[in-house]
């Protein structure tokens, strides 16, 4: 017998473990997710099942399952002729890797930001370098619904969660993409407020085109560009939202820059 069957064999915990992490269960740990970061918040209305299943690359019975999944824990209101609605942000253990994310909040936003300039430079040009077909094709299909959620904010936020994270995971490094992957969700009620502004979806939206095409190109310098303009928009939008004065450009950050 091959040693994969003995083991499966004579341990059924694991082999029971294997089974139950369906694709429902994977919808319920994004959800989770997208609750305990902030980018879905307590009354706010799911996107629907059909762009959920797109935003996911699931199917719509998976994102119902998972939406039963949270509905059954106290997470999500499912209302019959309405949308589905968070009711809860109290995010059990099963989910504790995705409240973990809440603990980046404690840090200063500029000493996030420059983290944020640092690794994921490091990271976007690694993932533009590795950059594969199936994942642009993604990409551009994030990008022409993002363009039909210019005034829906919590559907663009879920939208451009996971348009980065697409990309994040192109990097060879997956210590790296984890932790970028959390600064990504850094002040996200902030974010939320921000987005809501007039013109923002839009002007996100450009920066993501401009992330796209450079892509496309597998252009190392071209993409951490990009990524540049987005971060420094989001970081100054930021500090708006928090009522603080715009940043002066430290010189350290020009150099980086060039």
């Amino acid at each position: 017998m091959p040693l994969s069957e003995f083991i499966l064999e004579n341990a059924p915990e694991l082999r029971e473990a294997i089974v139950r992490r369906n694709v429902r269960d994977v919808v319920a740990e994004k959800i989770a997710m997208l609750i305990a970061s902030g980018v879905l918040q307590v009354g706010d209305d799911l996107p629907s099942e059909r762009d959920l299943a797109a935003a996911l690359q699931v199917s719509r019975e998976s994102v119902r399952g998972g939406v039963q999944i949270l509905a059954g824990k106290g997470l999500l209101a499912v209302l019959h002729g309405a949308r589905t609605r968070v009711r809860s942000d109290e995010v059990g253990p099963e989910f504790r890797r995705a409240r973990e994310a809440r603990l980046i909040n404690a840090y200063e936003l500029d000493d996030v930001h420059a983290a944020r300039l640092v690794n994921e430079r490091i990271v976007v040009g690694d993932a533009a370098e590795r950059m594969d077909e199936e994942t642009l094709r993604g990409l551009r299909q994030s990008l022409a619904m993002q363009a039909s959620a210019l005034e829906d904010p919590v559907r663009f936020l879920v939208l451009d969660r996971e348009f980065h994270m697409a990309i994040y995971r192109r990097c060879a490094n997956p210590v790296l993409v984890e932790f970028v992957g959390d600064l990504f969700g850094y002040m996200m009620q902030q974010r939320h407020r921000a987005v809501s502004e007039p013109g923002a979806i839009a002007r996100s939206h450009a920066d993501h085109a401009e992330i796209l095409r450079a892509l496309e190109g597998r252009n190392r310098e071209a993409t951490v560009r990009a990524f540049d303009v987005h971060i420094h928009r989001i970081y100054e939008t930021t500090r708006r939202v928090m009522g603080l004065p715009p940043a002066a450009h430290c010189a350290e950050e020009t150099r980086l820059t060039g």
